[in-house]
């Protein structure tokens, strides 16, 4: 495979070109294409070339993401995308490998993305995340015990202070954050006549809370919330309060359920609703699925910002990483395969070697990671994951990594 970085000067109309193949942006949308050359500008593009011209394009980006308390550098793989006359040829795996392995070897701890179909990325390590729910309320429907106060609108022009909120917003968790502007000026350049409203609540005049909207109906919807960004609850509740304030033209809004909330606490007859609206355009439904995945790049790194309370659990680590296979023999990182002494504790911690007196997991990198984030608990995964230890220490290991589910509350 012969690859390279992007280069925007040579390499932007057949980077775009796959993109409209693929049908990630319409051809003659100029909104679209503005917002892929955003894109690819602000994030850090790799190429695969066949016979001179780029056919495959894989993106990532810096970010941090949450671990508990602990803000851990992550890297994002953005975008994947592989043209029609390419396809089969191993290169969307080996590129996105080969962009894993450069942020890897400058400090991302971790790799995150979004998977068009479980199992392609499995075969780069990475596991998949805890489900999402997404909704579709009625807002005249919606129960808020506050009011909103009038909003400031917000349009395309105001990406800068938008992401600036994005990153200032409330995280728990498995919270993200991704450093580029583009991340959030090309999404708002994407969505159809998208708009926003919001709250400068901050000492200096700082966005402090909003939401972003996209609509192919303005008069009646359904809307659909891009994201919605606060720094406390009480300003989550003021935008809920401004949703609500909707319904008396918009009869649906979709949007994805704020990590720590159950809706269904502010939705008023959900169940009423949903037979009500079954089968119309306007339907009333909540939806789960499980569409992130993540995998572990630095394990030592990763399993130091553990802190748990109670005994520690000591055990050694078998790990294998598919990976190391996609990658050339000359790249920056090889994965993180091999023997692991691991403690989780207090203080937690991963060395390389094995202890003679110890019980033995044995685990994939993904499936690890799924255990390490607190996607599913051990004695789970050992049923439906590469994860296989005696009962006595996945048991332990139940006990031990009770942790908050996992939520990203970014999309990518």
């Amino acid at each position: 495979m012969e690859y390279r970085p992007y280069d925007p000067e040579t390499d932007l109309a057949a980077a775009r070109r796959i993109w409209h193949e693929v049908g990630w942006i319409e051809r003659g949308n100029d909104s679209h294409d503005e917002g892929f050359k955003v894109f690819s500008e602000g994030y850090r593009p790799l190429v695969a070339t066949m016979n001179g011209e780029p056919e495959c394009f894989v993106a990532t980006g810096p970010g941090l993401m949450r671990y508990l308390d602990t803000d851990l550098p992550y890297s994002v793989v953005a975008a994947v995308t592989t043209s029609h006359v390419a396809r089969r040829q191993g290169l969307a795996s080996r590129l996105t490998a080969a962009a894993i392995a450069r942020d890897a070897a400058e400090g991302a701890l971790v790799s995150a993305l979004g998977m068009f179909d479980q199992g392609f990325y499995n075969k780069l390590g990475f596991g998949t995340g805890g489900y999402e729910h997404w909704l579709a309320v009625d807002p005249a429907h919606l129960a808020v015990p506050v009011a909103a106060r009038p909003p400031l609108r917000l349009g395309r022009d105001d990406w800068k202070r938008v992401h600036r909120s994005r990153l200032a917003r409330q995280r728990g968790h498995g919270g993200c954050t991704i450093d580029t502007t583009a991340a959030t000026r090309a999404e708002m350049l994407w969505s159809a006549n998208g708009f926003g409203f919001g709250y400068e609540d901050g000492p200096h005049g700082e966005l402090t809370h909003h939401i972003w909207f996209s609509a192919k109906d303005l008069e009646n919807g359904p809307l659909a919330a891009w994201w919605m960004s606060y720094q406390n609850w009480d300003q989550f509740l003021e935008l809920m309060a401004l949703v609500a304030n909707l319904g008396d033209q918009v009869h649906l809004v979709r949007f994805r359920e704020p990590p720590g909330i159950q809706m269904q606490d502010l939705t008023r007859e959900p169940f009423r609703r949903r037979r009500i609206s079954l089968k119309s355009e306007y339907e009333t439904v909540t939806r789960a699925a499980a569409y992130w995945q993540i995998r572990i790049c630095d394990l030592e790194g990763c399993v130091g910002a553990v802190r748990l309370e109670g005994e520690p659990v000591r055990f050694n680590l078998a790990l294998s990483d598919p990976i190391e296979d996609r990658l050339d023999e000359d790249a920056p990182w090889r994965g993180v395969g091999g023997n692991y002494v691991v403690e989780l504790g207090a203080e937690s911690s991963a060395i390389r070697g094995t202890g003679a007196a110890l019980p033995t997991l044995t685990a994939d990198v993904g499936a690890f990671s799924r255990l390490w984030f607190g996607v599913l608990p051990a004695t789970g995964l050992a049923v439906t994951d590469r994860l296989s230890a005696p009962p006595e220490l996945l048991a332990a290991l139940d006990r031990a990594l009770r942790l908050p589910q996992p939520k990203p509350d970014w999309d990518f």
